[in-house]
This record gives structure tokens, C-alpha cells and sequence, in this order.
């Protein structure tokens, strides 16, 4: 009886400690399965940065995802990376922070856009080594802005601007889109609804350059470890 009563405890203890993980993410360890060699880094709702959102906006902080990506980097079991995408963007610098750090790993990358990958979230979505989307997802390409005011200080004003530029280079560089129709899609009058930009859907994403192919997780998966294979056929070669 003890022996179960036990058995049970530390049963209960270890469900509480995933709850528990599930609802902070911010945790460095990887929540795979012990046999998994693929991890999967979920962005869903807003990107948060600096400031904290309100409690009812659904966010992913992006301090709890920079310890995932170094640890992904660092756990040799861990030979691909996954990043699923549902977002309406968020913080600038924060996703620029997020899509810098995982072009830089030296594991093969695989983004997939369900739903929406807005605002931010297109270097984000381009950031891997190749990208999917789904038929009906779509990617919102706008120009930066704070507010909807005008902005009365030339220092402002350059900053942003300075900002826009990091974004369109990150995308061009890491996209066969071109800067041209990057510009053209972001400045587009009348596609939005009092606003200026284009909401650009699965098909069109691909055909304009921004995103690799159309498809979903199973397409992801399988590209992934193609890349993976590749990537181990290259490294013995080499030895």
C-alpha cells in the first residue's frame, strides 16, 4: 500500500511539474519526447517584447523563447527545428531578435504559417532554411508604425525608418522575394481597409517569393528530416 501510495505521489508530482512548464515556458530544458530528434517551437498570438500585454491578449514571450533556441543549439539530440507559426505580429524588435537567433543555427530549420504569420511575423516565417504555408493562411506585410498619430519629431521619424530598413533586408536576404515588390506589397494603397499594405495569401506568398512552398505540418516534417539526411551525408563526406 505504502509502495503505491508513493508510486501515485510521484506520479501526481511529475504532472504538476508539466502543468506547471505548459503554462510559464520558460524553461531552457527541451519538452520533447526522450527519442525525439526534432523540436518544435510554437509562436502563437502576439509576440510579446518589452512591455508586458494586457492578460487577455493570447502572447508568446519572447524571453521564454530565447532560452529554447540556445538550448536547441547546445542539446546534441536535437538535430532540427521546427517553428509553427500563428501570429498577428507584435513587437519589432523582439522578432527581429527571435528571426536573427534561429537563422543562426547551425541545425537545419523548417517554418510553418497556419493561420497567419502578420506584421513581424514574415522574418520570423522567413528566418529558416525553408518555409511552408498553409492554403488559407495568410502574411499581413505593412509598414512599421507606433500609433495611428503623426509623428512630430524628425528623430522619430528616422528611427522607424531605420527599423523599416533592418526588416526589409532581413527579409530579402532571407527570401527570393525582391526588395521592389516587398515595397510594392508594404505600401499598397486600398488592400487594407483604411491602412496601407497587403494581406498576402498561401499561393501568392509562394509565387511572390516569400515563402518556399504551400503545405502543412506533414510537409514540414518531411523536408525537415530531408534536410537532416542532407546534412549527415554532407558532414561524412567531409570526414
Amino acid at each position: 500500500m505504502k509502495q503505491q501510495k508513493q508510486e501515485t505521489k510521484e506520479k501526481e508530482s511529475q504532472s504538476s511539474s508539466l502543468v506547471e512548464k505548459i503554462q510559464q515556458l520558460g524553461q531552457s530544458t527541451i519538452p520533447n519526447a526522450p527519442d525525439s530528434n526534432i523540436h518544435v517551437l510554437s509562436i502563437i498570438g502576439q509576440v510579446e517584447g518589452h512591455v508586458q500585454l494586457p492578460p487577455q491578449n493570447k502572447t508568446t514571450k519572447y524571453e521564454h523563447l530565447i532560452p529554447q533556441i540556445v538550448a536547441i543549439e547546445q542539446n546534441p539530440k536535437i538535430e532540427g527545428l521546427v517553428v509553427v507559426l500563428n501570429t498577428v505580429g507584435g513587437d519589432v524588435e523582439a522578432g527581429l531578435a527571435l528571426s536573427e537567433m534561429i537563422s543562426s543555427l547551425s541545425k537545419p530549420t523548417v517554418s510553418v504559417v497556419l493561420g497567419g504569420g502578420h506584421s513581424i511575423g514574415v522574418p520570423i516565417a522567413v528566418s529558416t532554411d525553408y518555409s511552408f504555408i498553409a492554403p488559407s493562411a495568410t502574411m499581413t506585410i505593412h509598414p512599421i508604425r507606433l500609433t495611428g498619430l503623426v509623428i512630430g519629431v524628425p528623430q522619430t521619424f528616422e528611427y522607424i525608418d531605420k527599423m523599416q530598413e533592418r526588416v526589409l533586408q532581413f527579409v530579402t536576404s532571407h527570401s527570393n522575394i525582391k526588395e521592389d515588390k516587398l515595397k510594392e506589397l508594404m505600401f499598397e494603397k486600398g488592400n487594407l481597409t483604411r491602412d496601407i499594405g497587403t494581406n498576402v495569401v498561401g499561393e501568392d506568398a509562394v509565387k511572390y517569393g516569400l515563402i518556399n512552398e504551400v503545405g502543412g505540418i506533414s510537409g514540414a516534417m518531411s523536408k525537415l528530416n530531408e534536410l537532416i539526411e542532407g546534412k549527415k551525408d554532407s558532414q561524412e563526406l567531409i570526414q
